[in-house]
């Protein structure tokens, strides 16, 4: 049995969730945070209680008994979308309605079977996010089990928006790159205008991002973005500008060394650089 490691004072867990695969990680510090892999197991994607077998075995080997949990969720297991508050909004409950209808709009499916949270605002359109019920009560179920304390239950792309909300730059767009998929946050001014998603080809270079940015903007009905901030798993040669001096691409932390596997980028995502 691995010799895991007792719990000390600013230390926590990091548990990515996918479909096909889950990762467990030590993390040490708040501002200048560093991560240790305890754990990477593979998921049969698809199978009857995959995740909640995996995550059993993984948790009844790790003992983390005592220790401060934060999840974070493959995006492919949640949903995000853009709510338009309904005109007189003045109660949570009426928010809460509209994320709902509009989910069913969207996703073809009522949303009882779904926990929701959301970016509440009255006043203008706000993120919603949609959890499968039966994983946040697995997980809930988990926590007392193993009596850890379950912090938060997180997209990973709002764990990654929320990690880097200070660096955002007037005018730009921010991006996550995983698993070869491309999620953009499309802002105009300084409000979230929509959240959208696109596989990468394979081989393409700078000039599909900057082609596919425009698209997007066209498609979400707001002016192209002067600089695009991406993290994660970037291609190599997306932060060139040289040649398209109007159009910049910053990348906002430096992944060169970091050969993680893929479960272990979603776990670590949100992680401060």
């Amino acid at each position: 049995m691995p010799n895991w490691p007792t719990q000390r004072l600013g230390q926590s867990l990091r548990l990515g969730i996918a479909a096909d695969g889950l990762a467990l990680l030590r993390v040490r510090g708040l501002l200048a945070a560093s991560s240790e892999v305890l754990a990477v197991q593979p998921v049969e994607a698809g199978a009857p209680d995959a995740l909640a077998n995996g995550l059993r075995a993984l948790l009844q080997e790790a003992a983390p008994h005592g220790w401060p949990v934060t999840v974070v969720l493959a995006d492919e297991l949640v949903h995000l979308w853009q709510v338009p508050p309904p005109g007189g909004a003045s109660r949570l409950g009426d928010l809460q309605a509209a994320a709902a209808f509009r989910f069913q709009g969207l996703f073809g499916a009522p949303a009882h079977e779904w926990r929701i949270s959301a970016d509440w605002h009255a006043s203008r359109p706000f993120l919603a996010a949609a959890v499968p019920t039966g994983l946040v009560e697995l997980l809930e179920v988990l926590a007392r089990e193993h009596r850890f304390t379950l912090v938060e239950v997180v997209p990973q792309f709002v764990a990654a928006m929320n990690a880097w909300r200070r660096e955002r730059r007037p005018g730009a767009w921010f991006g996550l790159v995983h698993g070869g998929v491309l999620s953009l946050a499309a802002f105009e001014g300084m409000a979230l205008a929509a959240v959208r998603t696109a596989v990468i080809p394979a081989g393409i270079g700078r000039d599909w991002l900057e082609a596919h940015v425009a698209r997007e903007a066209l498609r979400v009905g707001v002016g192209r973005p002067e600089r695009l901030q991406l993290c994660g798993a970037v291609p190599a040669g997306w932060a060139i500008s040289a040649a398209h001096p109007e159009f910049a691409c910053t990348l906002l932390e430096d992944d060169s060394a970091g050969d993680w596997p893929l479960h272990v980028r979603l776990a670590r995502t949100g992680i401060p650089a």
